[in-house]
Order: C-alpha cells, then structure tokens, then sequence
C-alpha cells in the first residue's frame, strides 16, 4: 500500500511541474538509447528485472545496482544505422553497509561529415559525437531497494557544444519469495547548462517516468516483464488524417491503444542456469516505424544470453523497421574474487 501512495504522490508531481517530452522535442536524445543487448530482446526497456549478477539492469533502474555486482566490468556495444556507433561501459564496487557505487560511460559517435562553406566549397571534415558519465549509488532496505544515478553530459556537433546535468531516480519493491518485483523511475531529471551557441534557450531533456512489473514463475523456467513508459505524457499517438472531397477528418485512438503505446512487454526462457532465451514487444515503435501496407516484424525483438566462467555474454536484435535491425552485443566480466 505504501507503494502505491508513492507513485500517485510521484506521478501528481511530475504531472504538474514536468513538460511532457517524447522523441524529437528534447536534447540529449541519445540518452534514451536501449544499451544493453538484454534490454533490446526484451522490448527495449524493463526496470523490475532484480538479477543480481546482470550490471545492465541498474542503467534502466538505479536501485537494481546490488552488492553481488561487486567488481563487475561490464562493456555494451551497437553497431546501429548508416555508419553510427555507441555503446556503454561501466565498472561496480560494494561498499557494504554504505551501499554499492557504479561508475560508466555512455558515448554515442554519429561519424565523420564532410564541412562545406555556403557556397558548396569542401573544406575539410568534422565529427560529433555525445557523452554521459553515470555515476550511480544503490541501497537494500529489507525488501526495498533505492537508487540514484548522477548524469553529467557532453555534446558536440562540429564547434557547437553543449553540457547539462541529469539524473535518474530508482525505487524497486521485491515480494518475500524474490520472485515479484515492482519499480518505479523517474529518468533524466535536470537541465541544460550551457547551450550550443551563444544566448541561445536552453531545451529541456528528455524527462520520463516510467512503472514496471516483473515476475518469475515458481514452477515454471519463465520470467515476465512489463514496463509502462512515458506515464507523463497519455497521448503518445499522432491523429490520423483521411482527405474526403470537402474536408480532412482527423482520427483519434481509443483508450486500449492509447495503453499499449506505452506498454513494453518482454519473456525470458531460463532454459538452465547459464543460458537464456528472450523475446519482447514495442508497440509504440511498431506504431511509429512500420509502413501502413507492410508491417512485418517491426516492434518485435529477440535474443539470448550465456554465461562461461566469469564471462557473460548477450545478444540483442531489435527490429526497428523494415530496412534493418539493430544489433546489440554485451560482455561482462568479474574482475577478482568475492560474490
């Protein structure tokens, strides 16, 4: 019950004081990016998944970062579209009763450009590319876990810089068998602190408040995930526009599509102790990014992931459109003994 008053007194906050903001109307975009190849697989984003040995569940859920991920190394990779590359690093080390810390960088490269004057005339070459440093600090109170993660960022296309100052909040409630978990984030809190020229207005981020439910099954090799992203904002739809001879008629959805734009739905088969088998479902990138003639796969993903040793390996393919997938790699490695 404490739970629930919680996330109501949290949601009538953010509801208040938050400018709703989806894709394409924020900087720092790059911040939402799916990182981990286990969070691909899964949907694109799951914040209830308690796995203890798996760092890349506290990038989506401060509090998830746990004692057991001590000396945990960890290196995400993405080979994503025309040429544009990023990926996620990050280091973990337990320091008992005062918590657990995490550190990790998060880089985006969009590649090399051509520099050009007004007239056409090629004068050379120029990079961008963004940055994140992910400091993080997690804490177990009986069944409750808290967690934060400070995001100082660096963004630079061509001369044009720009730094802001984020953070991710994390709340995370397990059932007395383990086996349940319900979370609560509230990402990318902050601001821009400098902007890419001179007076000019400073753009918000990336806000997102987001719920999540995961449960593993007592007697059966199954673990269910469900995330709701985006509560600050219902309406994530665009209306459709059907032209008749006298007029253009704008549609709306209905509330049962309107839900499950914000629904992100993810299934892992435990087939042993040391491989597993994933898949999900993104409606609202299926919604997005699928042709109207032609929708395939897109919104779905899969994956698997091993372990060998000390080694734990994942792989994610996450269907974005019809022209290709994405591509998602992670390795983690425990570096020492201990846990």
């Amino acid at each position: 019950m404490k739970l629930i008053y919680l996330i109501l007194f949290v949601s009538l906050i953010t509801t208040t004081e938050a400018t709703a903001q989806i894709g394409g109307e924020s900087t720092y975009e790059f911040l939402n990016l799916v990182n981990s190849a286990r969070m691909a697989a899964l949907g694109g984003n799951q914040i209830a998944i308690n796995d203890s040995t798996d760092l890349n569940v506290a990038y989506n859920n401060p509090a998830l970062l746990a004692p057991t991920m001590h000396n945990k190394l960890l290196m995400n990779y993405v080979a994503y579209f025309s040429g544009i590359n990023y990926g996620y690093a990050a280091f973990a080390h337990n320091l008992k009763e005062k918590g657990t810390l995490g550190v990790g960088v998060h880089y985006i490269n969009y590649g090399e450009f051509i520099q050009a004057s007004a007239t056409g005339q090629k004068e050379g070459t120029f990079t961008a590319a963004e940055y994140s440093l992910n400091l993080n600090w997690a804490k177990r109170y009986g069944r409750w876990q808290v967690g934060a993660t400070l995001k100082p960022i660096l963004s630079s296309f061509e001369s044009y810089q720009s730094v802001g100052l984020a953070a991710d909040l994390g709340l995370n409630y397990a059932s007395r068998d383990q086996l349940t978990n319900y979370a609560l984030v509230i990402r990318n809190i902050g601001a821009q602190l400098t902007t890419y020229y001179e007076n000019g207005q400073r753009e918000s981020l990336p806000f997102d408040l987001q719920l999540g439910f995961s449960k593993r099954l007592a007697h059966a090799p199954l673990r269910l995930s469900a995330t709701l992203q985006h509560l600050q904002r219902w309406n994530l739809s665009q209306p459709d526009e059907n032209e008749t001879a006298t007029k253009t008629i704008s549609e709306e959805e209905g509330f049962g599509k309107l839900f499950l734009r914000h629904l992100l739905l993810g299934v892992e088969l435990l087939a042993s102790e040391n491989f597993t088998v994933r898949a999900g479902y993104n409606y609202q990138r299926r919604q997005e990014l699928m042709f109207d003639d032609k929708a395939s796969t897109v919104g779905f993903s899969w994956g698997f992931g091993f372990k060998i040793n000390r080694f734990h390996f994942d792989y994610g393919s996450a269907r974005y459109h019809l022209a290709a997938s994405s591509n998602h790699i992670s390795v983690a490695i425990r570096l020492g003994t201990g846990y």
